[in-house]
């Protein structure tokens, strides 16, 4: 067992962990929640204390499901939520969060993000966020779903340099990102947050990484994880909704992939040679 998660810096300058948990499509079946509950609590017990979730997921279920894993812990977990486009207006991100806090059943949300871009203006986004941050609900702002001509347009705005992540969809079949994106991230400073880090499963299945998995003794799913974590400056938060998934993502933060495990990777699974769109799921 790793006696510590391994971290990485906000612009902030805070730490946090490169492996977290994920809640995406939790709170979705109440057969399901004590499941969900007890993965989440056993994270936090292996320091996993980072959980991101959203207003999106279960329509504010999966924020509850968070809420009650995290009772009478919330100081040791970093709590990431987000808006929805639609809610992003200054009056929109006021009343959203607040209910986001509410269900989440606490008083802050560490790291609050817009899901994705919409149609609101930009800069009425981040000025609602600035003003929740000054009043104290949240703590830090970033975003999700954001290219690189996205972020640029974010750095050209007053105050738009206080944002502290970008979430997007970024796993060893889906590399776009690295033609761009994370150059432009890395020199910030502002760390990548990678969701669907093993392709919602599919890549537990992809015989690419049989290989490199049989070398460390290993799963597929934990050689995909632990690729995404190799990465400098990228945040890893996968899905658990059982405990012995949980500990098989922890067990990933024991792989150290070599520069062969590296090569064989990339010939399975080349990097780009070109600007990707963003993708999206």
């Amino acid at each position: 067992m790793p006696s510590t998660v391994r971290t990485t810096t906000l612009p902030s300058g805070e730490t946090v962990q490169v492996l977290g948990q994920g809640t995406w499509k939790m709170g979705e079946d109440s057969r399901r929640r004590a499941d969900e509950v007890n993965a989440l609590k056993l994270g936090l017990d292996l320091g996993l204390t980072l959980i991101d979730t959203a207003e999106m997921y279960a329509s504010g279920g999966a924020e509850e499901v968070v809420a009650e894993a995290i009772a009478g812990r919330r100081a040791e977990v970093f709590v990431v939520s987000k808006v929805l486009p639609s809610n992003a207006s200054h009056a929109g991100v006021q009343r959203a969060c607040e209910n986001s806090l509410k269900r989440l059943r606490t008083d802050r949300i560490d790291l609050y993000l817009l899901h994705w871009p919409g149609s609101v203006p930009l800069a009425e986004t981040v000025e609602a966020f600035e003003a929740v941050k000054k009043a104290g609900k949240i703590r830090h702002w970033g975003v999700s779903n954001f290219d690189t001509e996205d972020m640029d347009d974010l750095a050209g705005l007053p105050d738009g340099s206080n944002v502290q992540t970008n979430q997007v969809l970024y796993n060893l079949v889906r590399r776009g990102p690295e033609f761009d994106l994370a150059p432009w991230s890395r020199k910030r400073g502002i760390p990548l947050m990678a969701y669907s880090p093993v392709e919602q499963g599919a890549l537990a299945r992809n015989t690419g990484l049989d290989a490199v998995a049989a070398r460390h003794n290993a799963t597929a799913a934990q050689i995909a994880l632990a690729w995404v974590m190799h990465q400098d400056g990228i945040i890893a938060i996968p899905k658990a909704s059982s405990q012995e998934h949980v500990r098989q993502n922890f067990a990933a933060l024991d792989i150290k992939l070599t520069p062969q495990d590296i090569t064989d990777l990339d010939r399975a699974f080349p990097p780009p040679t070109r600007k990707r769109g963003l993708e999206m799921i």
